[in-house]
């Protein structure tokens, strides 16, 4: 394997001076050349000994691929919702090219993504030829100082948030992640999850390749290293034309940032630029702002951007995809509502399916309150339809985090009640209207209903602003095993009982798709059809293991 890298690296690692002017952007897929770049790139590098550094700030950069740990088979998927009872993001990205500051500048981005994952962070950067990276288990504000900032100059980095299940702090799982061959370095930042992930690492491993992580991003950096394809961007594309599944990447070596997003397009990405003509790619357009860089376009699916000394050059992943399959959950839950996500605005869409709810499920009442915060939006879009008052009948108890300690089963839903308090002298002898984005395990549900009833609630209607989750995501969204999922076992009506409500109604999913008109086949619904663009059946198990868990070795 050694061999075949050293064959393929001849192109690795040019320092580009910073950008001085913006470049010429595609402008729509049309465009988009099957298997050519737009720009010439530069002849390969040809020095058989030049080599890229590689320093480290944490214990688990993949810069070199010592220890391999096989999935344990027979483990079972113990991903949880705490106490939220909410699918989770897995990540967040960011990268950006030609900026003195790009590492703080990620740093910034990143915490416009926290919403994205709280469990880890990351960032690259690379100066005087060296990746060097700093990551950690913890909120971006808990992982990065300014003396960790300090030790991240350049003007190219990529960064990442990461979501896990509970666990305690192992790193090694944390991205980016830093790989070090014979003749240069890459880093990598992944939003997604790849289906064949099993299947590819097996073939890997039977040609003899060592894994240090159980990510499926390790894969991508194998399946690069042993391409012979030149010149290196040609090793990405080649790698992921290997890969099933959803995966919005960000790419950084010595000299190159590169970006690619899946031929379906399941996760979002999206491409903005400085007033210094800086290059900014992120998972959505609030990373942008917070950095004050103007909001382009995004990446197509199937996309391969490119960006250097040379300026900014396109490449079609996949010359014509069959289908589009943007994650449905992004403008439903997952995204900040300042952000432009596939196209559309996220704020818009969510006050439109409250607007929708008070139009298919009307019911008699005094009130509008919402489950805080994601349910806010599509509440007053539904006060506002039904002439109803929207209130603030539950509140978010500010600092309340994750409940790791709690008393005995004496003091009931203990959990629900340290993040949410009710408002008693409101809620009274009240006919409320309560909106929330989804029911997952139903559990929260329960106890929301419950917490509003003792505050004096005479009557409690339930409306969510999604339809009945059935089937588990496979492609970067953390749900449960579908057995665990509620709304797969019950139908409406027994969950009304369950859950203890006066009424229950769901966002009807022809709604749904009625409402993104011509856009509506370019989505994924397998969460709430069991419908997979993606066949993911034979290609995964139960194991699922997110590098969290488990005890430091």
């Amino acid at each position: 394997m050694a061999a075949t890298a050293a064959k393929a690296a001849n192109d690795l690692f040019l320092v580009s001076p910073p950008l001085q002017k913006p470049y010429p952007l595609l402008k729509t897929p049309s465009q988009l050349p099957s298997s050519h770049f737009f720009k010439t790139l530069p002849k390969p590098f040809s020095s058989p000994t030049h080599k890229t550094l590689i320093t480290a700030s944490s214990k688990n950069p993949v810069s070199h691929l010592f220890s391999s740990r096989k999935a344990n088979p027979d483990a079972k998927n113990t991903s949880n919702f705490n106490d939220e009872d909410k699918p989770h993001e897995e990540c967040g990205v960011v990268g950006i090219y030609g900026d003195p500051e790009a590492s703080r500048l990620s740093y910034l981005a990143l915490h416009a993504l926290q919403h994205r994952g709280q469990e880890g962070a990351g960032i690259v950067s690379v100066h005087n030829n060296v990746l060097q990276t700093v990551t950690g288990v913890g909120l971006v504000s808990e992982v990065f100082n300014q003396s960790k900032l300090d030790k991240l100059p350049g003007e190219l980095g990529i960064g990442h948030v990461r979501y896990s299940t509970e666990g305690s702090s192992m790193l090694k799982n944390v991205q980016p992640f830093v790989a070090g061959y014979r003749f240069g370095s890459v880093g990598v930042a992944h939003n997604g999850n790849l289906v064949n992930y099993q299947t590819l690492r097996a073939m890997l491993e039977d040609n003899g390749s060592i894994f240090n992580t159980t990510s499926d991003t390790e894969v991508v950096l194998h399946l690069i290293a042993i391409s012979k394809a030149r010149p290196f961007v040609m090793r990405i594309v080649e790698a992921c034309e290997q890969l099933k599944g959803a995966y919005s990447m960000v790419f950084l070596t010595e000299d190159k940032l590169v970006a690619v997003r899946d031929p379906s397009g399941f996760r979002p990405l999206v491409m903005g630029r400085r007033s210094n003509g800086a290059v900014v790619f992120a998972s959505e357009t609030c990373a942008l702002d917070l950095i004050e860089a103007t909001y382009e376009r995004e990446v197509y699916p199937g996309e391969v951007l490119v960006v250097d000394k040379d300026g900014v050059s396109s490449q079609c992943l996949m010359p014509n995809p069959k289908f589009k399959a943007s994650c449905v959950f992004e403008p439903i839950y997952f995204s900040n509502p300042t952000s432009l996500v596939f196209g559309r605005s996220v704020y818009k869409s969510r006050y439109a399916f409250g607007e929708i709810l008070a139009r298919v499920a009307p019911v008699e009442c005094d009130m509008v309150i919402s489950v805080p915060d994601s349910g806010n939006i599509a509440a007053y879009g539904y006060a506002a339809k039904a002439g109803v008052p929207y209130h603030q009948g539950l509140t978010r108890r500010s600092g309340s985090g994750r409940t790791f300690i709690e008393p005995s089963q004496k003091i009931r839903d203990f959990g629900v009640k340290l993040k949410h308090a009710a408002a008693r002298d409101l809620l009274k002898d009240q006919r409320v209207v309560v909106v929330d984005d989804s029911i997952v395990r139903g559990t929260t549900a329960l106890k929301i209903v419950r917490l509003i009833k003792e505050a004096g609630a005479k009557e409690v209607h339930m409306r969510i602003a999604s339809p009945p989750i059935i089937a588990s995501c496979y492609y970067g969204v953390d749900t449960p095993n579908r057995e665990d999922l509620i709304s797969n076992r019950m139908n409406d009506e027994e969950l009304r009982e369950f859950i203890g409500c006066d009424s229950l109604a769901f966002l009807p999913l022809e709604s749904l798709m009625k409402y993104f008109g011509s856009d509506s086949p370019n989505y994924c619904y397998a969460c709430f059809s069991g419908n997979y663009p993606v066949d993911p059946s034979g290609e995964l198990d139960d194991f699922s293991d997110d590098g969290l868990n488990g005890s430091v070795e």
